[in-house]
């Protein structure tokens, strides 16, 4: 098993106040993982201080091999832009750029690969998502949904090994969650990474395995396994569990 992310001795404080403590925890390559826990609990400040958008006050983050803790800001952003993407619960799309436009600034920016190439790699996860005839719209003119496969576009282009989530279907219904979790589900299964933050088990039940955290420390994890279509006792061995982490 080859191990992606690596996480020791994390702690991160706000002044005085410590919100997360001594956390430890490796991510396998093309795993899907969800953290969980309460509001407060630390899922968000977790999630990016892993990914390098925020600085941990102490201890050590290995990301495929490469010290995120000891990177300048400047790398630490390269790094963000060409190996890793990102979801959010909103899509944050510019309103001057259409669909289309939002999903390439990327991979231009990049630069890893000829903008011809980067158009068409556009192109094909548009079709994937089933967006590709609002291609030419502008955010405005579009569905929530349609909003974030959009943002999931974006955060594909540079074909990152990583992909991190916080919330990323907490403004959508639950039918279009459903649509984008199939999605997401279907990018883990060509060896992406996925790491997720979610308060909905509908969603945690998609990932292979959920880590909770309370009070900034991981009680418990649960290993489901790979998401292979509804299950009724893997939905009652998720909810047994969240009842017993009193979620």
């Amino acid at each position: 098993m080859q191990i992606l992310l690596q996480v020791q001795n994390l702690n991160k404080n706000f002044g005085e106040m410590k919100i997360l403590k001594d956390i430890n925890l490796e991510v396998a390559a093309g795993e899907f993982l969800t953290i969980m826990g309460q509001s407060g609990s630390g899922k968000s400040t977790l999630l990016y201080c892993i990914s390098g958008m925020d600085r941990a006050t102490s201890g050590t983050i290995s990301y495929d091999n490469l010290d995120l803790a000891g990177l300048p800001d400047a790398e630490m952003s390269e790094v963000r832009l060409k190996h890793m993407g990102f979801i959010f619960q909103h899509s944050y799309l510019l309103k001057n750029l259409s669909i289309r436009d939002n999903i390439i600034l990327p991979g231009f920016k990049a630069e890893m690969v000829p903008r011809e190439a980067v158009v068409e790699n556009a192109e094909e996860y548009m079709k994937m998502t089933g967006i590709d005839h609002i291609a030419s719209h502008t955010i405005n003119e579009v569905s929530g949904g349609q909003l974030q496969r959009a943002a999931i576009c974006r955060a594909l282009i540079n074909q990152p090994s990583v992909l991190f989530g916080d919330e990323p279907t907490g403004a959508l219904n639950s039918s279009t969650t459903e649509e984008v979790m199939d999605i997401l589900n279907a990018i883990n299964n060509q060896g992406t990474s996925i790491i997720l933050v979610s308060h909905d088990a509908k969603v945690a039940n998609r990932s292979a395995r959920i880590i909770y955290l309370s009070d900034g420390k991981i009680k418990d994890e649960l290993i489901l396994g790979a998401y292979t279509g509804p299950d009724a006792a893997r939905e009652e061995k998720l909810t047994d569990w969240l009842n017993e982490m009193r979620f």
